[in-house]
């Protein structure tokens, strides 16, 4: 992922249009207009070998020609001539090129693989970056740039919209137009060939013009590229999606129910709200979604109270309110007693409030407080429907009146009508007071609401600590290599719970017996009643062929089980080899839930977590829920709290809750064994067990295959580095372990913080930290792997008492570094310790700087730096910062001529 070069294409100096045309009609013709148009204010050059002028402007007949350097060109050329244009503009010192389609026909567009390499292979030298092709090409309203084929020139705006379909962005251009709906960029990627989701994310994020980020995703190219960006743009403002495909089949034929149960769209939703963003399923939610989220309300949880002149209109929100992330909040009595004195005669005392079609102003604005004030309601929607009795517009005023000196509150409008309410409407939309025509299109928005907000939360929120030891991983990789070797692609039964016990996950005790006689005596041995099945590599789901027997009582009926499984498998899959019987314990949980758990693999996003409900029936149910790993309690929790089988975890009557921890936790091991073993493609854990008592899988299948990507590469979100964990010796003999920090260990970091001396701390942040609130903690100790490394010093207590940390650009070139010791730990050697062993990380990683800003007065980090080879200049504009960089790419050509 880069952005390098991409202020090129935003904020160029002078652009060229390659294939410019005077031909009606022409591709060369319309992007001509389009960018003299739009206007401009630098020099736009055009080349075309067969024209003099276009639009009165002199024309060049090649690129060559050119009397000044070019920032940015667009395009529009026979594909088979597209590289030696490419090329050509590179040495000419462009930095960045819109390739668009040179007609409307499938003969003129670049179509082949062969192509699209050429016209990179030529563009890699020179640095220059492509748009496209064979998009539309790009707006950006600010610099007045129109670089696209598009039928108009929005508005100038605040919202970037960025999408993979160019029939999408003409429709969206002119459905804002007719809304007078803005934007700061507008961008068709086209094929992605080299500009994608992930770098216009990155890009977007740091734009001061962009204030929220609109995405059209047809489907994404480089997975973990688009997480991690997306992630980070997602935290600093709204990102908004919508997929195309929902519909599709997205699951592939699989040997596991959750291979068969993660299809690709549930899988995509997983994405988008891990990234913290928010998806939308219609063109219109889109807009309707940055409208809202533009409002800048913050809601503290997910109760919407509903205010109303006309009980219709109350009862159709009511009814939208079942398909949303959301609630009806419940009343509390004195809120109640506040509107017995407002609402004439009787009245529900219940949620949503009538206020009856006589409601003046008055009556609103006294009723809204009242609501605002009422602890059981996390945002109001306050409606209203024209009526002879009442002004519709003196009750909107009394909203906006309401609403003076708390304009942020979570209040929704929606005055139905159109004449009526359409004065009303714009008066809210003028005081970014979130407004909307019918009931349903303003819960729905308050779902977004909660949505977005549940999204964001569970970007920063801290995970429990780890109530479990590290797993047996040496065990379990023998025992797949060992399946690998035999050339095997799934593990048996006895193998597969052999694997998670190293993990820890509790499994009911299995024998393998060979013959029906010695399953007897494996049933007597075990204690009776007992559970049979069939041990077989051919037969892939057992209960499929009569291959499980419940319940049995004696070595006999053991045995007269065993020979009725042989024969029922004989009958209906004659060709499958058994290899013996299972015999266990029967298990008696009469509370428990029966769930599954497990691993499946999507094409694009790779390794996914599935949970839900399970037993034989767990793909009639369909009850499941899908999230990416790597996974911690927070966003286990979340996964299940996802499933309907949620609220049977829950409790219910005589049946009392299951024990949550124990469920999340089984689900962060599973996505760590996912980490630690690459070869497994699929994992079935069904029936898993969950009572009050904890959990147990009775049953479980694991497919194994030869993996061809390495370790963790496969992964959408880099799971824990567990390989960097090392131990560090100190100057007075201690030993502290050294490792990759994890979400869960905020607490600790700020435990750290506060037992070391202020004027330390002060020096870490460059300027006094009277707090250390949960954000900043939380940013610090929640990491993308892929970006950032922070390695922490753990005493044998547990204790953190040293961290340091290297954040990386986007181009993976330079990466800045913060160091903190703890205050009783100084002098001790950790402080340089940790510095080495950053250091060797950002070199391993292929960075070519390491820099970062130090105090003036803070010595001693100047002498360790220039000791570590750091080069300590004057920083910024603030004189009592020192900038110290340290050039890994020279020391490193350094040390190479010593030796």
């Amino acid at each position: 992922m880069t952005t390098r070069n991409l202020d090129a294409l935003f904020h160029p100096r002078a652009i060229a249009l390659v294939g410019a045309s005077n031909r009606p009609g022409s591709i060369g013709a319309v992007i001509a207009r389009n960018l003299f148009e739009a206007g401009f204010e630098g020099p736009i050059l055009t080349v075309n070998p067969k024209e003099r002028a276009i639009r009165s402007s002199l024309n060049y007949a090649s690129v060559a020609e050119l009397p000044i350097p070019v920032d940015l060109a667009v395009v529009a050329a026979p594909p088979d001539s597209v590289p030696a244009i490419i090329a050509d503009l590179g040495a000419k010192g462009c930095r960045a090129a819109v390739v668009l389609r040179a007609g409307y026909g499938p003969g003129e567009q670049i179509e082949t693989a062969a192509q699209r390499q050429a016209m990179l292979d030529a563009a890699r030298p020179f640095l220059l970056r492509v748009l496209g092709p064979n998009g539309l090409g790009f707006i950006s309203t600010r610099p007045h740039i129109n670089a696209s084929i598009a039928h108009l020139m929005p508005a100038k705006g605040d919202v970037a919209f960025v999408s993979q379909s160019g029939a999408m962005t003409s429709a969206v251009l002119d459905w804002a137009h007719v809304r007078g709906f803005g934007f700061s960029h507008v961008v068709s990627l086209g094929e992605s060939a080299d500009v994608d989701f992930g770098d216009m994310l990155d890009y977007l994020a740091l734009d001061n013009t962009t204030r929220a980020i609109l995405l059209y995703v047809e489907h994404v190219k480089d997975a973990r590229k688009f997480m991690s960006a997306g992630r980070i743009a997602a935290r600093a403002k709204p990102v908004i999606v919508i997929k195309a495909g929902r519909g599709a089949a997205g699951a592939r034929a699989a040997l596991s129910h959750t291979g068969v149960l993660a299809g690709s769209d549930l899988v995509y939703d997983a994405a988008f709200r891990r990234a913290g963003m928010l998806r939308v399923h219609e063109l219109r939610e889109l807009f309707e979604a940055v409208s809202t989220l533009a409002a800048g309300i913050k809601l503290t949880g997910d109760r919407l109270t509903i205010l109303t002149n006309g009980g219709g209109a109350g009862v159709v929100a009511v009814d939208a309110v079942e398909g949303i992330p959301g609630r009806l909040g419940t009343l509390k009595p004195e809120t109640a007693e506040a509107l017995d004195k407002i609402i004439p005669g009787a009245w529900s005392r219940a949620n949503p409030v009538d206020i009856v079609d006589d409601a003046d102003g008055a009556r609103y604005g006294a009723a809204l407080k009242a609501l605002l004030a009422d602890k059981g309601s996390d945002a109001v929607l306050v409606l209203n429907c024209p009526s002879s009795v009442a002004d519709s517009g003196q009750a909107a005023d009394a909203v906006i009146t309401a609403l003076e000196t708390r304009m942020r509150a979570p209040v929704l409008t929606c005055w139905l009508g159109d004449s009526a309410a359409a004065g009303a409407r714009r008066r809210f939309a003028a005081r970014r007071i979130p407004t909307y025509e019918t009931p349903d299109e303003a819960v729905r928005a308050f779902g977004h609401l909660v949505s977005y907000q549940r999204n964001q939360t569970q970007l920063m929120e801290t995970p429990p600590a780890r109530t479990f030891e590290d797993p047996d991983r040496a065990r379990a990789r023998a025992l797949v290599e060992k399946v690998l070797g035999e050339g095997r692609s799934a593990l048996s039964e006895v193998e597969a719970k052999a694997v998670l016990s190293a993990y820890d996950i509790p499994v009911v005790e299995t024998c393998v017996a060979a013959t029906p006689e010695e399953a007897g005596r494996c049933a007597a041995a075990i204690g009776f009643p007992v559970v049979i099945k069939v041990l077989s590599h051919d037969l892939t789901h057992k209960s499929d062929v009569g291959g499980v027997r419940l319940d049995l009582r004696s070595a006999a009926a053991v045995e007269e089980a065993c020979r009725a499984i042989i024969a029922s498998v004989a009958e209906k899959r004659p060709e499958a080899q058994i290899a013996g019987f299972t015999v266990q314990a029967m298990v008696r949980r009469p509370h428990a839930q029966e769930l599954i758990a497990g691993i499946a693999y999507d094409k694009t996003f790779g390794p996914v977590v599935l949970f839900g409900q399970g037993g034989t029936a767990v793909e009639v149910i369909g009850d499941r829920a899908v999230a990416l790993p790597p996974l911690n309690g927070v966003l286990a929790r979340e996964m299940i709290e996802r499933t309907r089988v949620a609220k049977l975890l829950a409790g219910y009557r005589d049946h009392p809750p299951a024990d949550m921890t124990a469920v999340a936790g089984t689900l962060v091991k599973i996505a760590e064994l996912l980490a630690d073993l690459p070869q497994i493609a699929e994992l079935d854990i069904n029936p898993l067990l969950a009572d009050e008592d904890g959990v147990i899988a009775l049953d479980a299948r694991i497919v194994v295959h030869e993996t061809r990507v390495e370790g963790t590469d496969r992964f959408a979100i880099k799971p824990y580095p567990s390989s960097e964990v090392s131990e560090l010796a100190l100057t007075d003999g201690s030993k502290v372990v050294l490792r990759p920090i994890r979400p869960e260990d905020e607490p600790c970091l700020v435990d750290m913080v506060h037992r070391s001396d202020p004027q330390d701390v002060r020096m870490r942040f460059l300027g006094s930290v009277k707090d250390f609130p949960h954000l900043m903690a939380a940013r610090l100790s929640q990491i993308d792997y892929d970006r950032e490394m922070a390695f922490v010093a753990v005493e044998p207590n547990g204790d953190i008492c040293g961290a340091v940390r290297i954040i990386a650009d986007p181009d993976n070139e330079a990466a800045e570094y913060a160091i903190m010791v703890r205050s009783d730990l100084k002098g001790k050697g950790l402080g340089f310790q940790l510095m080495t062993e950053i250091l060797a990380h950002a070199r391993k990683r292929g960075l070519n700087k390491v820099f970062g800003d130090v105090l003036r007065e803070n010595g001693p980090m100047l002498h360790l730096a220039e000791d570590l080879g750091f080069k300590v200049t004057a920083g910024s504009e603030d004189p009592t910062v020192m900038r110290v960089v340290l050039d890994l790419r020279a020391q490193a050509a350094a040390a190479g001529a010593r030796s």
